[in-house]
């Protein structure tokens, strides 16, 4: 029987998903650092934080080589995207909410490559679905705490919880044997989609209140 994880494929699908996901989340670095006027060097820092901060996190806890020093075309995507869209914000204006959309995509990607770098170092599917979630998030957490703002997981539209479901349904259909491409792109569809609709119509976990 096959093993239910096919390396080669599946190390060419996430390297992509991964490279995309580090210039929609190094896009949306720039458009939230936008609204605080930074100069072009401390946007590309915040980029360069948003991007890659999740998956150094990540690789960290699994005791793995950070993926943005083995192969450093990450960092220069990071780089790139950051100058392009800095470029693009300055020929037209953009509103600050605009910066929500690359950041979603940027989570959903970012959430399933997590997960599954996770599933090849053989943990558990509930650790490896967390491991999704901190790559997926913790790159928006720095992004906003360098620029001095709360952190979208903490604002109540769905955001972790999104990244969760996500992580969880990639390890499903992989271990039903589901097509890498087929399952990526399903669960990245998913945490898109509960995302978008948790901010269009502002959905979101019930919130602590206190009873005095």
């Amino acid at each position: 029987m096959m093993d239910i994880f096919d390396y080669p494929a599946l190390t060419t699908v996430m390297y992509w998903i991964t490279l995309v996901a580090v210039a929609g989340s190094a896009s949306s670095g720039v458009l939230e650092a936008g609204k605080k006027h930074f100069d072009l060097l401390g946007m590309i820092i915040v980029a360069i934080a948003a991007a890659i901060g999740g998956g150094t996190l990540r690789d960290v806890l699994l005791d793995r080589t950070v993926f943005w020093i083995r192969d450093q075309s990450y960092l220069l995507v990071a780089i790139c995207a950051a100058l392009l869209t800095f470029y693009l914000a300055r020929k037209k204006h953009l509103s600050p909410k605009v910066f929500l959309i690359p950041d979603a995509v940027g989570l959903s990607l970012f959430a399933v490559a997590g997960t599954n770098a996770a599933l090849l170092m053989d943990v558990p599917w509930l650790v490896a679905s967390f491991m999704g979630v901190i790559t997926g998030i913790m790159g928006g957490v720095f992004r906003d705490v360098l620029c001095n703002e709360e952190p979208l997981v903490f604002q109540g539209s769905l955001y972790a919880t999104a990244a969760w479901v996500g992580a969880l349904l990639y390890i499903w259909l992989r271990y039903k044997q589901v097509d890498i491409g087929l399952a990526a792109i399903s669960a990245s569809l998913l945490i898109l989609i509960i995302r978008l609709s948790a901010i269009r119509w502002d959905i979101g976990l019930p919130k602590y209140q206190s009873r005095e």
